[in-house]
């Protein structure tokens, strides 16, 4: 139920400049480095601090599949945040956000015309308002319901009314059922 935070995951992560550490004991030093002490970490990935410091000296090699992939979601959750930021400060201020989708949109409109939803694969690159809203609503810990609303704004606009050349009388547009969603910036 969270495609939209997961989509801006998705799109920051792509705009690493390094690889994350691949190595597990190379993970748990960085979480180290980021978190402070080997407890700090073990609260991050629910596990005991003697598994941490076992994890980062290499007496223990392979961490059950569920705890692997914490590590790995918590790594790459904190790397290059400076990038992450300069790339979504770029698409608030210049740059925009595309987004690529295949979902169901419902209708509000006047009189007269049909409210049904209808699955639509789009591909529409979004003003850099809508990526500011977007950014700071999720920052502010917006639900995904209140996300999903701005990206349907922003489509709305750009590609069903057109920048107000067609569609007019389109009071709202919602995102409905969400088969995929990408975001681009």
């Amino acid at each position: 139920m969270r495609e939209i935070e997961n989509a801006i995951e998705r799109a920051d992560q792509e705009g690493f400049t390094r690889e994350p550490p691949k190595t597990l004991r190379g993970r748990i030093n960085f979480l180290l480095r980021r978190l402070g002490s080997a407890k700090a970490v073990a609260a991050e990935l629910g596990v005991t601090a003697d598994s941490v410091n076992r994890y980062r000296r290499g007496a223990r090699k392979n961490p059950p599949q569920d705890v692997a992939a914490r590590i790995e979601s918590a790594v790459r959750a904190r790397w290059q945040p400076q990038v992450r930021k300069r790339r979504q400060r770029q698409a608030a201020s210049t740059g925009g956000i595309t987004v690529e989708t295949r979902a169901s949109f419902g209708y509000r409109a006047a009189t007269g015309s049909t409210d049904e939803p209808r699955f639509r694969r789009l591909t529409v690159h979004l003003p850099p308002s809508y990526a500011r809203r977007l950014f700071d609503a999720r920052d502010q810990g917006a639900a995904d319901q209140h996300l999903r609303r701005i990206v349907a704004e922003g489509l709305k606009e750009v590609y069903f009314q057109d920048g107000g050349h067609r569609a007019g009388d389109l009071q709202e547009v919602e995102l409905k059922d969400i088969d995929y969603l990408d975001l681009g910036y």
